[in-house]
């Protein structure tokens, strides 16, 4: 090694750029070892059964991809259960898993009520969609149907909406109580096409379309798993689906953009979130392992059964989804001065 002999000024420029060197090595390491350190945060897990807190009674539209979901996650080498936590429109249950440790062991399946609608009509929730949760995986995309009797004179959107704009007051819908998605679905509907209907709410879902079917109220907006085995069999008729583009569960139902009321849509999704805090690799675990089963024909077919789409999501564009549909439902609630503290 030859031995330098170096002056102030032409020290100062080594060690700078040894300096240099150094930090970017340094940098350059930490970003080749980065993927496998998040990897190893995530080793270990699960150490226990996962619990699937689906916050309805058994048997539901959200009950049944919980357990597909418990059959799915045993993947990761640890059993998975389904707790059922109903009651307060699925706030319970939702409230337990934001109270939950964040460790990826307590899982929410969620759905558009649970994560959207709730936080946006009551004060009272007692959990915030974006704080209380790290959105895991989105599931499922559904949509709602616009049916009245067969029985009653229109044949389409535009002739309801002449009718009503005609005779102000005059038609009626059933929803499934105040603040309830059908209510708002309902109101959206209202706003977006400045017609005066009445709101006449019923306890469930299928007690609103019974009273379609009994000819008591003129109209109902619900969900396809509902309304198209009866719109098959010719007990009620399809006005208009509320999906962006016609969908492949009811391509012969024409939109309601199509029908002629511009930017009209209303989603329903099914999807899962874990309590804030959990480690971002055990949340990517989760999404990966359950995105890889919502590719399989056998997941996707059950999800179809059930008037849904998968609809696999990062959890970055879970986060923003929930995030507009929050924001959607809140303005609608507002704009209707819809509250139900």
């Amino acid at each position: 090694m030859h031995n330098l002999r170096l002056d102030g000024n032409q020290y100062m420029t080594y060690r700078r750029t040894m300096l240099t060197k150094r930090t970017f090595l340094s940098a350059t390491a930490a970003l080749a070892v980065a993927p496998y350190a998040i990897l190893a945060r995530a080793e270990g897990y699960p150490e226990r059964p996962i619990r699937l807190v689906v916050p309805s009674a058994a048997g539901g539209p959200t009950d049944i991809p919980g357990r597909m979901l418990a059959q799915i996650l045993p993947k990761l080498g640890q059993s998975a259960f389904v707790e059922n936590r109903p009651g307060a429109g699925g706030a319970i249950g939702a409230r337990a898993v934001a109270a939950a440790a964040p460790d990826g062991h307590t899982l929410l399946v969620g759905n558009t009520s649970v994560l959207a609608v709730i936080p946006s009509v009551s004060a009272s929730a007692g959990y915030d969609p974006a704080k209380s949760f790290s959105a895991v995986a989105k599931i499922a995309e559904s949509y709602q149907i616009l049916v009245v009797h067969p029985s009653a004179p229109w044949q389409s959107v535009k002739d309801f909406l002449d009718d009503a704009k005609a005779h102000p007051g005059k038609l009626n819908y059933a929803h499934t109580g105040a603040g309830g998605l059908p209510h708002l679905t309902s109101e959206l509907f209202r706003s977006v096409t400045g017609t005066d209907m009445v709101g006449v709410p019923y306890k469930s879902g299928g007690e609103a379309v019974a009273a379609v079917l009994g000819q008591q109220v003129h109209a109902t907006f619900e969900a396809i798993s509902i309304l198209l085995p009866l719109i098959r069999g010719g007990k009620v008729r399809a006005l208009a689906i509320t999906s962006a583009s016609r969908t492949p569960l009811a391509s012969d139902i024409p939109t309601m953009i199509e029908a002629g009321v511009p930017g009209y849509e209303v989603m329903t999704f099914q999807g899962v979130v874990a309590p804030a805090g959990t480690p971002e690799p055990i949340v990517a675990l989760l999404n990966a392992t359950i995105n890889d089963a919502l590719a399989e024909s056998q997941n996707r077919d059950a999800i179809t059964r059930l008037g849904s789409v998968p609809s696999p999501a990062s959890p970055a564009e879970f986060t923003r989804f929930i995030a507009a549909q929050v924001a959607k439902w809140t303005a609608v609630a507002q704009a209707a001065n819809v509250r139900i503290d």
